[in-house]
């Protein structure tokens, strides 16, 4: 058995993935300071955050997870904690992007969802398939309004779904795979809890493969967040799974969620065309230096630096910092042993 959803290539869809086409296009074309991507790298993971653990009722505002983010307390609330995990598995999953090829899993949904819950679920919850029966209720009224498939069907359920984003890609256009994944996904509803965080998250896998990586550049949950009622009802079901599972159309959400990337794509376009860099930002040539050194051996130690430049010691002190704070590099080792390596 196979899965195969039921969808139309509407002229409102054809149009959404043609716009966004062009805007990675041109996007793609252009060169930005390492600074420039650095700084909507840092600020478009604390809107996914923000966004992502908003939609699933977290009551922190931007500003309080911003800093929160900064300063990563040790002791938190449990609200504290979901904006946290999600920033985390977001970092682990750019840091994956960046060095390997990945490919979306069984094994790599369990780590993202292991990650988004932890210290939240109780251990046999987390980085498990649900092994209970779960239903959805409506966030208005509080009514009971989606079953979900049996417990025993998630596996399989999954591995169909799995199976045909893997024979698909090439051929359908990766922007329909990734919302028709979204999507079925959060009819099969596999957990127990961070099922909408790790669709979230496992939609990004595949939206990184339309030659953007969206991670640093932009947040499309944060379009979802604009009005919540409106995305769960676009993305979910309603009703029995085994009564509805033949007949659930993909087209009005498709729709949707395309739109929802053309609307966060053009406001980052539009914020870097008026992006300036400011003096904090600024590198200097001593600071290409260090970079240009690390990238050709793999790291620097003060006594290179030295080496390279006539500057004062705590002067390279403040260099290597300012590289640190902007987060193009990071301190590694202690004392005499410490050096220094791209982030």
């Amino acid at each position: 058995m196979s899965f195969q959803p039921c969808y139309a290539i509407t002229h409102r869809l054809l149009a959404n993935v043609k716009r966004i086409g062009e805007i990675v296009t041109e996007l793609n074309s252009r060169s930005f300071p390492q600074t420039v991507l650095v700084e909507f790298e840092k600020d478009a993971r604390a809107v996914s955050t923000y966004a992502s653990t908003s939609i699933e009722g977290n009551p922190l505002p931007l500003t309080e997870v911003k800093k929160i983010l900064k300063s990563k307390p040790q002791y938190v609330r449990e609200s504290e904690q979901e904006v946290l995990n999600y920033n985390q598995a977001l970092e682990n999953l750019n840091l994956l992007l960046n060095e390997v090829q990945v490919e979306l899993d069984l094994r790599l949904l369990l780590s993202i969802q292991a990650q988004v819950v932890k210290g939240l679920l109780p251990r046999y919850e987390t980085g498990r398939l649900r092994e209970e029966p779960v239903f959805v209720n409506d966030p208005g009224s509080g009514s009971v309004i989606y079953l979900p498939p049996d417990s025993v069907d998630v596996r399989p359920l999954l591995n169909q779904l799995l199976a045909f984003v893997q024979d698909n890609k090439g051929i359908i256009d990766p922007l329909i795979l990734a919302g028709v994944f979204h999507k079925q996904f959060v009819v099969i509803h596999p957990f127990m809890d961070g099922n909408g965080r790790t669709a979230r998250l496992a939609t990004k896998v595949l939206l990184a493969q339309m030659g953007l990586n969206t991670f640093n550049l932009f947040s499309f949950e944060n379009y979802y967040n604009r009005n919540v009622a409106n995305y769960f009802r676009k993305v979910g079901a309603s009703g029995n799974y085994y009564d509805i599972a033949g007949t659930i159309d993909f087209t009005e959400w498709l729709e949707y969620f395309s739109e929802g990337v053309v609307d966060e794509l053009l406001r980052v376009q539009k914020q870097l065309a008026t992006y300036t860099i400011s003096p904090e930002r600024e590198l200097k040539p001593y600071h290409q230096q260090i970079l240009t050194y690390i990238s050709e051996k793999g790291y620097i130690t003060d006594r290179e630096y030295a080496k390279l430049t006539e500057r004062a010691k705590a002067t390279r002190s403040k260099d290597f910092q300012k590289l640190v704070e902007l987060g193009l590099i990071v301190r590694m080792g202690r004392g005499r042993a410490t050096y220094y390596k791209l982030k």
